[in-house]
Parts: structure tokens; sequence; C-alpha cells
């Protein structure tokens, strides 16, 4: 145990569990054995004291006072919130009679773990939980709702998540933010970038909606959604043509340079003007500034233009640009879609896949995208569903089918949360959970080069317990006496680093984080050695994507048809929430106000719609009710709406209920930002 949680007072060190790439260093400030306080630390390298208002009001939602603090069991219909306590005995009894119960009539793949990222602790989210499922061999989980096939597509050019280091594109001259609301959700790189643009640098934001980001930056650039390719493409004609391009560099670093340059003969500024809804001057523009800053050119390309049919081929796309003008070699030049294999732990001696019975098949695979499909599936139905670190009847697309499964009566559900969720509210048992302060972990950094630990600062509320403390409970009462199921929060940390796979973490122990809270991977440039491509280039052309039946070069790929619907929606996030993390509290939720939708004026008039209006929003899969916020902030066709609302009696405010549940073109990612939607002023 760590010493922090026995000392009832004083000033302990954290960090910030949120799925978010900045990972703050924090500050925990206790008294009585009470958090009463969290700043940030000072002395972390990149967030330097700085955090968000989602985390300095973290305080709030620990002890909220609708937080749970006991097991409960259902005595009400499914989603009608109705339970009873229990104790922790009965809970764990429940839970595996009714597992032992279905494994011997349908076996273990009638049970689907579902988790995601609620908590960035890689033990909590990655360790115990997956060696348990692991080892009862239930169905396996895709992990694709987020960037799955942002991360292919990048991976197709660069051969894995490797980026610029963040620390350094304060040298840049010219900032590219594309499809990503830094101010709410990386503000670290816009304090980067503000240190940059007092030395002179240019910030250009690309995105659908004029977000606090757009407002914040130099110039705005607003596109269509899902045309980003088709923009990348565009410049890079320009920079051709007008031999804005590094030929030297390509010729040294490149692939396909030659096939690219003829490719993109097509896309003129007109052409693509057509298609994006960006002024053709503009593209010129832009591929200028892009082909002549006097210095670094920096791209931080985001999750937005990826949650789209196209999403892969779009981010694969943007990130062939550094390679034209040279950028990867320009101190603070590239681009970041993501840094994760900088700092990649030893995933198989987290989630020990070798714990699966040889004696077993190996079981399906279901698309954490495609859960309502899947819970209606008689053919090979699901007959036990537990979830943790996720709220999927909010945050899984087309919210009302996976709705419609979690009502199965049939359906054996445990939710394991911190709150009485919606997905919890389906639930035959609920367990409560700790808060990432009350547990011990590890967490590493998608965007920045540092791991980090966090040792257990507070108490357990209440009842509740770890992901970690629960599946040994639940081992222990299945009857699997793998030593793997019995590891402590401590042992799976030093697994974990002990990655011979990633040479960057090789002085980075267990022992080393617990005396210094934080360190930085050894990150060799990126363009250091060769890339982890079939070529070991960037590749510009992609003979494996050939292979794969994808064009081989950066192709602008038209979104799939979708209906008669006029509008294409874009749920992004918003400012106070984090998914649906914070929604159900108090706090943040009047501090984000009221859920909105942002439309053009011309559309609204159009529509006899006022700004602040009640307005209905439509498609077959679903419906919700907004605040319209009407203005110039969105292209004409287009609507956006951000945030993933808890709940209410006075709000009907799931976006998920409108969004696809069709997978992307890579990854079998989520296509969020492609749907097509209706809009009326509400009755």
């Amino acid at each position: 145990m760590s010493s922090y949680v026995e000392q009832a007072n004083g000033v302990f060190p954290s960090v910030c569990s949120l799925d978010c790439p900045d990972q703050c260093g924090l500050l925990v400030h206790k008294q009585d054995g009470v958090i009463v306080k969290i700043e940030g630390d000072p002395s972390h390298p990149v967030t330097q004291g700085a955090i968000c208002n989602k985390v300095r009001n973290m305080t709030a939602r620990i002890y909220d006072e609708k937080r749970l603090r006991y097991p409960l069991k259902r005595t009400g219909p499914k989603g009608s919130g109705q339970f009873e306590r229990i104790g922790w005995d009965e809970a764990i009894a429940a839970i595996t009679s009714r597992w032992k119960a279905i494994i011997a009539e349908e076996g273990p793949e009638a049970i689907l773990p579902y988790s995601f990222y609620g908590n960035m602790g890689r033990v909590n989210t990655e360790g115990m939980g997956r060696r348990f499922f692991n080892r009862m061999n239930a169905s396996r989980l895709i992990y694709s709702i987020c960037e799955a096939a942002g991360t292919v597509g990048y991976a197709y050019t660069m051969g894995g998540s490797y980026g610029t280091d963040p620390e350094e594109t304060v040298h840049a001259k010219l900032f590219i933010l594309w499809g990503v609301n830094a101010v709410s959700t990386n503000m670290h790189q816009v304090t980067l970038a503000e240190k940059a643009r007092k030395n002179g640098a240019t910030v250009v934001v690309i995105d659908v909606h004029r977000n606090r980001t757009a407002k914040w930056g130099d110039w705005f650039i607003p596109v269509r959604p899902g045309t980003d390719a088709a923009l990348a493409l565009g410049v890079m004609h320009v920079l051709f043509a007008e031999g804005l391009v590094d030929e030297a560099f390509m010729a040294a670093y490149t692939v396909g340079h030659e096939e690219l340059r003829e490719h993109v003969k097509t896309y003129s500024p007109d052409y693509v003007s057509g298609i994006t809804g960006v002024p053709a001057a503009d593209i010129v523009k832009l591929a200028r500034l892009y082909g002549t800053i006097d210095g670094a050119a920096f791209i931080r390309i985001g999750n937005g233009p990826q949650h789209h049919d196209n999403g892969g081929m779009t981010t694969r796309a943007i990130a062939c640009l550094p390679a034209l003008t040279g950028q990867w070699l320009r101190r603070g030049g590239g681009a970041i879609k993501g840094n994760g294999g900088h700092l990649a732990l030893n995933q198989r001696a987290l989630g020990r896949p070798d714990l699966k019975p040889r004696t077993l098949a190996r079981p399906r695979d279901i698309n954490m995208n495609l859960l309502g499909e899947a819970l209606e599936d008689e053919a090979k139905p699901i007959r036990s569903l537990y979830v943790y670190n996720a709220n999927p009847a909010v945050v899984a697309p087309n919210a009302g089918k996976v709705r419609e499964g979690l009502a199965r009566e049939d359906l054996f559900t445990v939710v394991h949360e911190l709150f009485l969720t919606e997905t919890a509210a389906y639930a035959d048992i609920v367990l409560p959970a700790t808060s990432a302060f009350e547990n011990t972990d590890v967490y590493s950094s998608y965007w920045h080069h540092y791991v980090q630990i966090q040792e257990q600062v507070a108490a357990p509320y209440g009842e509740s317990k770890s992901n970690t403390d629960v599946f040994r409970l639940l081992a222990q009462a299945m009857g699997y006496e793998d030593e793997a199921l019995r590891d402590s929060d401590y042992d799976m940390i030093a697994q974990a680093l002990d990655n011979p796979a990633n040479p960057g973490l090789r002085d980075i122990t267990l022992d080393a984080l617990r005396e210094k809270q934080f360190a930085k991977a050894d990150v060799r440039p990126v363009l250091e050695g060769k890339l982890r491509t079939p070529s070991g280039r960037i590749e510009l052309y992609s003979a494996a994507m050939e292979r794969q039946g994808f064009p081989p070069m950066p192709t602008y790929m038209p979104l799939v048809e979708e209906g008669t619907h006029p509008f294409l929606f874009i749920p992004t996030a918003n400012h106070n929430f984090l998914n649906s993390t914070f929604a159900h509290n108090g706090k943040h939720a009047a501090m984000e106000k009221t859920p909105k939708l942002y439309m053009n004026a011309a559309d609204a008039e159009t529509l006899g719609i006022r700004d602040g209006d009640a307005v209905k929003v439509w498609n077959g899969r679903g419906e919700c009710e907004l605040t319209a916020a009407v203005g110039e902030d969105v292209l004409p066709g287009v609507v956006v709406s951000q945030g993933l609302w808890a709940d209410g009696k006075d709000r009907k405010a799931v976006v998920n209920a409108l969004t696809p549940d069709r997978v992307a073109d890579m990854g079998q990612g989520a296509t969020f930002f492609s749907g097509r939607v209706s809009v009326a002023k509400a009755v």
C-alpha cells in the first residue's frame, strides 16, 4: 500500500487519469484523510502546473453525493434505476454463479466484457481484467471506438504511432491544428503554440466548427465534414506545381514521391474547393504558407477527421504533408497523430493472452462500435455483459439500438462504476468503483513522452473497489488458480515496464517511478534509423495498402450516402466533460450550461428557427432535443453538437442515438461524424 493513503494531511504527487493526451502531473491536497484540492504539479516538464477546469473541480466528482457507495441488485425493470443494497460477498457469488451456469450451457463466448479508457491507468484498464477474461476465454472486444482508423492510416505512412516530441514544437513557426479542438482537449499543445507565437509563429486551425480553438487561432479554415483528405491533396497539388517541395528530402526518406506528384495533378484548387467548401484562393494560400515558412511547420492531427467513413485514408493523406517539405528534419516540425508507440508498454505481460485455455477454440471478436448489433444477434447470443471504464448507453454509436439490447431480460449485465450511469441503470448487479486517486497505477501519455505513476492517495470511497481488486475476487470465486490472477498492482506495473521491444523504456522502472513520479522515455528522432514501414521509409505510395485493397496513394473517398436527411451531423466534444465523464456531476454540467446544436444562420432562417429555440434533431436511428445556437460557426448544411450529456427528465440530448454504427475504412473504427439528420423547431 502507498504510504500516501496512510497520511491524513499533506500534499501528494499524482497524475490525471482522464483519456486526454496531456496526462498532467498533479498535486493532491488532503485534510483529515479527504481530498480537498487538486492543482497542477509545476515540476512536470510538459504540463508545468497548468490544468483544466475539469480536473480543477475534480473533488466535486470524487465526493459527489450521487457517487455509489456499495453494491446494488436490481429490483425493478431494466433501465428504471431501481436497486437495493447488497454486500460484496453476495454480489460476487451472484455474478460467478450466473457465469458458471452460462459457461456450462453455452460456453464462455456467451460472456462479453465491454470496457474502454474511462480511466487511463494501464493496470486497471489493460491488466487484470484482460487477464481474467483471457483465462475465461470470453468473447474478445475490439477496442476501436476512438482512434483506430487514424492510427492505421497514419501507420501506413509513418510505420506506427511515432511523431514529433511536443516539447520541441515551441520552435515551430507554423502550427496547423487539423481537426482538433486543442483548447478543450489538448490544452498544453496550445500553451506550447502560444510560446512559439510570441516568437513569430502562426497558428492555422482547420475544422468543421468555429470552436474555442478556431477562435484562438490566427486563421480559421472551415471545411465540409469528411473532405479533409481532398484539402490535403489540394495542398499537395500546389506544393508540387509551384516547386515548394524538398526534392532532396523526398529522394532520401520517402518512396512514391514521383507517383504522388502525378497523382495530385487532378486535385486542382478549383476542384478541391468544390469538394471542401474552402475557397481555391485559400487552398493556394495555405499551401504557400506551408511550403515557404521560414522555419519548421508542425501539424497536430486530431481525432475529428478520422471519425468518418474515410477516416483512415484522411489521416494518411494529412500525414504525407510533412514529407513533401522535409519538415521531419526541422526542429519542432513534422506531425503528431499519436505518440503512443514511443511509450509502448509490454502488452503481453499486462493482458497475458497466454492464459487462454489451449483446449478451447479462439473466441469470437466483437467490435465495440457494433455493440447494439451484437446484443440483438440471436444466432450467437450474448448472455452476459460486464461493463467497466465505459458507459455504452451514452457513448456507443446508435445508442437506441444499444439500449434495446441492454433492456433484454435474458441479458445478465454487471456494471462496475462510480455513478449510476445510463448503462448502470440497465444492470442486474452494480459494483461501486474507486476513483483513480484511490488506486495505484502506471500511466503513459499518447502525446508527450513521459511515463508516470499514481500511488494511492485516498482510501476507497464507501465500499468501492478497484478494477484489479474486483477481478481478483472474481477469479478466486470462479476457481481460477493462475498465479497471474493474483499479481499485485505493483507487480503488474513492473511487468508492463519491462518491454525489451521498446528500448526507450530501458531505464524506466517501478523503483525509478516511485522515487521521481515521472520519467521521460529515451525517444529517438522519428527518422533516426528505419521506420517500421515495409520499406523503412515514409510511404507516400504504399504497396501494403494496395495489397489490402486500398488505393496505394492518398485519395479522397466520399462519405457513404445516407438517406435524404439534409444535414451532416457532427457530435463533438465540449469543454467541461470528457465523453460522458463529468456529465453526471452538477458542478461540471453547470459550467457547460446546456446542450446546443450549432447551425448556420441561412439554414436556420429557412427552417424558421431562431437562436435559443428548442429543436428536434432526428434520423432513422433516433432523435434528440437540443437548443439552437444560430450563427456563422458552421458551414451551411452542417450541424454540430458538443458533449455527451447525461439523461434527465428535462433533457433529451442523447446525441449518439443519431450516430451510425457502421465502421470506417480502416481499423474497424467509429464513424460518429458521418451521419445525416433533419432538424425542426420543437413543438
